[in-house]
């Protein structure tokens, strides 16, 4: 089911290992031409669009774009009491670390009357995206609102796919997640044209542009942000989801197989990487991931997850190896199963799992960090969903007289340097004239 590759015995740069790891270039390349077009098509015709696309893409028409509140009182009155305690520790959770990842505001004094503010604003308003295709992800409503909310943002959005098993409803633990949070802009609309009205805004819905997209999706999803990329802001590509293990022989090999599978169960997109140095662990892995995989409710996707190009048990030679290939991989997830776990070295992973009792799923659900985490190698240079995704630094400057006296020379000879002069002058001109 898993293929291998097999690495033994070859030393291969970074540009090499870059070639090396498993992708699904093809189904993103195909998905970016096809966001674009939804996104445009959204720009263009608006609702119509929209309708358009819930009949395609979802099989439903004639539903509420807009939801109505009363849908969101109705989802929250008959949540199962049971998922609904989950849900709220959920919040607490995430609550509780996205407040550490606000920066408080400071000052540095350069000089007598010379300071510079740090100040961290809020944006506006932002668009959250909630999949809501082959599985329901009231999660990512936490995960996405909250951090949203501990950063300030004034005006939250939310949009989930229609669906055509809840009449073209969104769906209703969705729902009772965004009144758990105090969300009531709710829209039932999904894929790359949620994206599309969220960047250019829908008026027929009332949906007003929004300052910054975020959360998860399929490569359509991740794409269509791209796409819009300058128009507004967006949180990283978080496309079809994927898991990198490093394992040695301390490994267990059944817990290896469920958490590879667990993933697998996200998407027939999703990718499951295995890397090791040990064959004997290479091979129980395959063999329990054979088992585990038909043996789950969701076994035809994850069958195709696993054989796809995405997918791979990986041989290397030692840890440096693995290291090495994880670093050039920087996957999503990243789980060490390993004696000497040395996390300091693996610099390139959205979030990294340590050990056999930190499995992804605490991270998906309620370990307090968040789970919209970079994709499709964006680790090397994006960081996952933070309560700082939604703020902005700003530098406040305040020079008195003398202060700006003391750099009055230089200010005048690198305007000099650059040849623009009145940039010197700017300043000059404040000591032609008596103290104010």
């Amino acid at each position: 089911m898993l293929r291998t590759i097999d690495l033994r015995g070859h030393a291969l740069s970074p540009a090499e290992l870059l070639t090396a790891v498993p992708r699904a270039t093809a189904a993103r390349e195909e998905a970016y031409a096809a966001a674009v077009a939804i996104v445009a098509d959204v720009r263009d015709r608006g609702e119509d669009a929209l309708r358009d696309q819930a009949e395609h893409f979802d099989g439903v028409t004639g539903h509420d774009v807009r939801v109505p509140a009363a849908h969101l009182d109705e989802a929250l009155d008959t949540l199962d009491p049971v998922v609904r305690t989950a849900l709220e520790e959920a919040i607490r959770r995430v609550r509780l670390a996205s407040a550490a990842q606000v920066p408080p505001p400071s000052v540095t004094k350069l000089g007598p009357g010379a300071r510079v503010e740090q100040h961290w604003r809020p944006v506006r308003r932002v668009g959250v995206y909630v999949p809501g295709g082959k599985a329901v992800y009231p999660s990512s409503v936490v995960m996405n609102v909250v951090p949203a909310q501990v950063a300030g943002v004034a005006q939250v959005a939310l949009a989930s796919p229609p669906q055509r098993e809840h009449g073209g409803r969104v769906h209703p633990v969705i729902l009772a997640a965004a009144r758990l949070l105090g969300v009531d802009e709710v829209y039932a609309m999904g894929g790359a044209g949620a994206i599309g009205a969220y960047a250019h805004g829908v008026a027929d819905v009332g949906l007003a542009p929004v300052d910054v997209i975020s959360g998860p999706g399929n490569n359509f999803v991740a794409l269509a942000k791209r796409a819009v990329a300058g128009t507004v802001g967006t949180d990283s590509e978080a496309g079809a989801t994927e898991i990198l293990v490093v394992a040695d022989d301390s490994a267990d090999p059944v817990l290896v197989a469920a958490d590879l599978v667990s993933q697998a169960e996200h998407d027939e997109q999703a990718a499951a990487v295995l890397v090791t140095a040990s064959v004997a662990l290479a091979e129980a892995v395959a063999t329990e991931v054979a088992a585990q995989a038909t043996a789950t409710r969701h076994a035809e996707r994850i069958r195709t997850a696993l054989a796809g190009p995405q997918s791979a048990i990986v041989l290397v030679d030692d840890l440096d190896a693995a290291t090495a290939f994880s670093n050039a991989y920087a996957p999503e997830h990243l789980e060490l199963h390993v004696t000497d776990p040395r996390v300091d070295d693996f610099v390139n992973a959205g979030a990294v799992f340590v050990g056999d009792h930190s499995p992804v799923s605490l991270g998906d659900y309620l370990a307090g960090s968040n789970h919209v985490l970079p994709t499709g190698g964006q680790a090397r240079y994006a960081s996952g969903l933070s309560a700082s995704t939604f703020l902005r630094p700003q530098q406040v400057i305040s020079y008195d007289r003398d202060a700006l006296a003391a750099v009055r020379d230089e200010i005048v000879a690198l305007a000099a340097a650059e040849a623009l002069p009145a940039h010197g002058e700017a300043v000059t001109a404040r000591f032609r004239r008596p103290g104010r």
